[in-house]
């Protein structure tokens, strides 16, 4: 799909007219509504956008912003987003634009969980998320292989990889455990053997040019992004603010045991373990949304992200599909009131997911301007994404068990299911269709069936 817009014709040897604040807002809000692909079709259009077509960050400083972002825990497009709006228009450009790369996929997100749990026992929406579930299996499988292509270099990460299916499979060790253990594999494994821990794939160098940008390979560092302790102080202070009033606000209304003190802490530490991308961390928030807790069921679960995946923004967005869920079957505004309550949830956990995101970059940023270094963080990453493999083959078991025995081992096998997932597989591995192209199919195939038989 083509993003691109007509920007006027500049001569690639002078640099494009100054760009105003309200210019770049109106980019950050219509980036927000087209960011669909995840975060490779993000990155893409951001780059065809900002790099090629309006010129506004040179190949290399983009590049060099999202080598740091890749190594932070948390969407990298939308910490990009934020680290370009800032190196622009400092910190309000760079709130501006990570704020706008969200909020439309959570307004839709909102509405469209509303539908989901209010009227979802309607042959319509219930025929349309047959065929869905089967899709998002093979869409899970197609990642596990997407990623396990690019990081799966060589014996010691495949044994990375199998050790973390195993551990999450068979002995149910939390996620959290299994990425502080590869990342001390890939520490040291990066000083004894660095050779079997160098960054697979990675984004390459920066050896193209699209003529003069606003930011230049050879443009001066801005003033505000400077590196000073006085800034970096203030930014861990606001940070620690904006997460800490919520918090004790709710555990001195509530308690701590109610259910959106409880979503608070929980999303607070999945915020912080989404290296390797969303499906890295969706085991985890199935361990404690699902299993621990009960805020929804793997059915739902599985459904959710089917939703994330059509919708606009980073797929982690379906953390607001589980907190509206959440809040919403356990009422926790009373019976009257369960629109508010699962929309008051999913803005609570959206709001504490990617709050760590914007001080990682309003806080790092100063720091990756200023010294323009290579990142020393490669070997423990490279290490964390192998495992990360293990466990998302270990989420795609999971789902295709809730698929294909709906009631369970000892009911019947669903091979209609089977079916619309194989034929799901082919479109994605054989004909390389899109995820929203196999979604929509699948959809429409999942009606038909359900008003035939």
């Amino acid at each position: 799909m083509n993003h691109a817009t007509t920007i006027p014709e500049v001569s690639p040897d002078a640099p494009p007219a100054p760009v105003s604040f309200w210019e770049a807002f109106v980019f950050w809000l219509k980036l927000g509504f087209i960011s669909f692909g995840g975060p490779a079709g993000q990155i893409s259009i951001m780059h065809q956008e900002l790099v090629e077509n309006r010129r506004w960050i040179s190949e290399r400083r983009f590049l060099h912003a999202l080598n740091y972002c890749m190594v932070l825990p948390g969407p990298e497009a939308q910490q990009l987003a934020t680290y370009i709006g800032w190196l622009m228009h400092r910190s309000w450009g760079g709130i501006v634009a990570g704020v706008l790369f969200v909020l439309p996929s959570l307004f839709i997100l909102i509405a469209l969980s509303w539908v989901y749990i209010a009227f979802g026992e309607m042959p319509l929406v219930a025929g349309l998320f047959y065929g869905i579930k089967p899709a998002v299996t093979a869409i899970v499988v197609q990642a596990a292989h997407r990623i396990g292509g690019r990081a799966l270099k060589n014996k010691a990460l495949w044994a990375i990889a199998a050790a973390s299916f195993v551990a999450i499979f068979a002995l149910d060790v939390p996620f959290p455990a299994i990425v502080a253990v590869a990342a001390l594999i890939g520490y040291v494994g990066g000083r004894v053997a660095p050779d079997k821990f160098k960054a697979g794939g990675g984004h390459g160098k920066a050896d193209k040019s699209f003529g003069r940008a606003l930011i230049d390979d050879d443009t001066p560092t801005p003033e505000h992004a400077r590196f000073r302790w006085t800034g970096l102080l203030r930014v861990a202070v606001i940070g620690a603010l904006l997460w800490a009033i919520p918090m004790g606000l709710l555990t001195a209304r509530y308690g701590w045991d109610h259910t959106l003190t409880q979503m608070g802490w929980f999303f607070t530490k999945a915020a912080l373990l989404t290296f390797g991308g969303a499906y890295a961390v969706l085991p985890y928030v199935y361990q404690g949304a699902v299993g621990h807790y009960g805020w929804l069921t793997p059915t739902q679960m599985i459904d959710g992200l089917a939703l994330g995946e059509t919708t606009p923004g980073p797929l982690i967005m379906v953390v607001a599909f589980v907190g509206f869920i959440g809040g919403y079957v356990k009422a926790v505004f009373g019976p009257d009131s369960l629109f508010l309550a699962g929309a008051v949830a999913a803005s609570l956990v959206t709001w504490l997911t990617f709050l760590p995101s914007f001080i990682f970059i309003l806080a790092g940023g100063p720091l990756i301007e200023t010294t323009h270094n290579d990142l020393k963080f490669t070997a423990p990453l490279t290490a964390i994404t192998a495992a990360v493999v293990g466990v998302i083959l270990n989420l795609a078991l999971f789902f295709g068990y809730h698929v294909l025995w709906p009631k369970g081992f000892a009911g019947s096998f669903d091979w209609i299911s089977a079916l619309i997932a194989l034929a799901a597989a082919i479109a994605l591995f054989r004909y390389k269709r899109s995820v929203i192209q196999v979604i929509a199919a699948c959809a429409v195939l999942g009606l038909l069936i359900k008003t035939l038989l």
